[in-house]
């Protein structure tokens, strides 16, 4: 899937350095809306994958995404057999769920890995991770009285040590005018992307 914001990146000849995010089941619409804004400040694919909590058109969702889904390149599957059906062949998913055997900043992560989260309330099945185990990572915890950390803050760290991995390649600065207001960013080659968030 194509959109605005990648036809801008690839006409300056910028190398796709995305991610993959993919949300199992997301229940909570402002998580989802949340994930879908990050995703397009760090242009990262979004995977949904259903049965969802929400309708697309749910009014929390568009809130907590602003203006941001139409930014993103996402996509939209039935189950977790079909989008496992559409991986290509050389696809590694990471598995960021509580008690993995490694804590998510001792994966070495690569530009087009997928790194999987499940539902709020319920997590990722467990036999998924079991299988995954060598790929399963965890969130350090340190209060036994806090169950969880909200879904999107754990999108937003996990994400982000794969990005600092990759030496924040394609990072972009915002520019201001007169005034101070942002008006587009400026790739590090030193043009203007243009007003796109």
């Amino acid at each position: 899937m194509t959109n605005g914001v990648e036809a801008i990146h690839s006409s300056f000849g910028i190398r796709h350095y995305f991610m993959n995010i993919v949300l199992v089941e997301p229940e909570i619409p402002p998580n989802t809306g949340n994930v879908a804004r990050l995703c397009a400040a760090t242009r990262s694919t979004l995977h949904l994958i259903e049965p969802f909590g929400f309708k697309l058109d749910d009014t929390h969702l568009k809130r907590a995404g602003m203006d941001y889904w139409r930014h993103v390149e996402w996509h939209r599957w039935k189950n977790w057999t079909a989008f496992a059906q559409g991986l290509p062949a050389t696809a590694r998913l990471w598995f960021v769920e509580s008690n993995g055997p490694l804590v998510y900043s001792e994966a070495k992560f690569s530009a087009d890995d997928y790194i999987v989260f499940g539902r709020e309330t319920a997590g990722l099945p467990k036999q998924l991770l079991e299988e995954n185990r060598e790929r399963w990572l965890r969130i350090p915890m340190f209060n036994p009285n806090a169950r969880s950390l909200n879904l999107s803050n754990c999108v937003a760290l996990v994400l982000f040590e794969g990005l600092r991995q990759q030496e924040f390649r394609g990072e972009q600065f915002l520019t201001t005018d007169e005034h101070g207001w942002g008006k587009g960013f400026m790739g590090r080659a030193g043009f203007s992307m243009g007003s796109w968030l």
